[in-house]
């Protein structure tokens, strides 16, 4: 990977360096991090990270973190170490493949995992190879799951986006390990079906799902004009840093 951009998130707030072609992040890292219920002093892990816009997103609402990112796409890593250094974030980023979990965080656990698993099916065309790698599922997501509850200490939360096709697999690969699950559609504009959903539960609870009511990106009923159009929870969440509330039970 050699053409880089740096690219702004959080209003101005972070600047991240990110691949100028293929595959680079965006507004659903930033919703991914503030969905994730973090407090001061905790440790995150963020299963694969890129260049760690979501993890830093997260560490620029939260001070006061523990954050780790595994990447398995050695240029990624790099990129994510650069923006770690360039923004001041104390983050430890290891090269690996969550399907081979390096030694170092077998041995830990984590009170909050997130992650942005690839959304479409392994084999998908796409331009770069890069890209296909960080959008490809030629890991199942089941695994994905499963690694990330593996690493979360007791009562910790694994907290998920993805396409809203995927709800299914995930509450699937999530029963009988974690509860209290928490399931938000982000849809585009009012009365538009959902396209992605968050996902998150905390483990070993019992607390029944709970269906919230949609995240609603653009105020307008349709995109007629290049002009930022986003409701008032959005441009909070996507411009000034707002949490994304899931209100996680502890209990049951």
């Amino acid at each position: 990977m050699s053409a880089t951009r740096d690219d702004a998130f959080l209003g101005g707030r972070l600047t991240l360096r990110q691949p100028a072609r293929g595959y680079r992040a965006g507004a659903d890292a930033v919703m991914l991090a503030a969905a994730c219920p973090a407090q001061p002093g905790q440790r995150v892990l963020e299963l694969g990270c890129g260049a760690g816009v979501a993890l830093f997103c997260l560490g620029a609402r939260v001070r006061g973190l523990s954050l780790t990112g595994l990447e398995r796409q050695p240029a990624l890593a790099d990129l994510a170490r650069h923006n770690a250094a360039a923004t001041g974030t104390s983050a430890r980023i290891i090269s690996g493949d969550l399907s081979a979990m390096p030694p170092e965080l077998r041995a830990q656990s984590f009170d909050h995992v997130i992650a942005n698993p690839p959304f479409f099916a392994a084999g998908t065309p796409a331009p770069d190879a890069a890209r296909a790698a960080a959008r490809h599922e030629d890991t199942p997501l089941a695994d994905w799951i499963d690694a990330g509850l593996r690493r979360l200490a007791p009562s910790g939360t694994l907290t998920l986006i993805h396409r809203a096709e995927a709800l299914g697999r995930i509450l699937g690969a999530v029963e009988g390990r974690a509860g209290g699950i928490a399931v938000l559609p982000v849809t585009s504009r009012h009365g538009h079906p959902a396209g992605r959903v968050i996902v998150a539960a905390r483990k070993g609870a019992r607390a029944p799902l709970r269906l919230l009511s949609p995240f609603i990106l653009h105020e307008k009923p349709a995109h007629d004009r290049d002009a930022e159009d986003l409701t008032p929870a959005a441009q909070a969440v996507l411009r000034h840093a707002a949490a994304i509330n899931l209100e996680l039970s502890r209990f049951g």
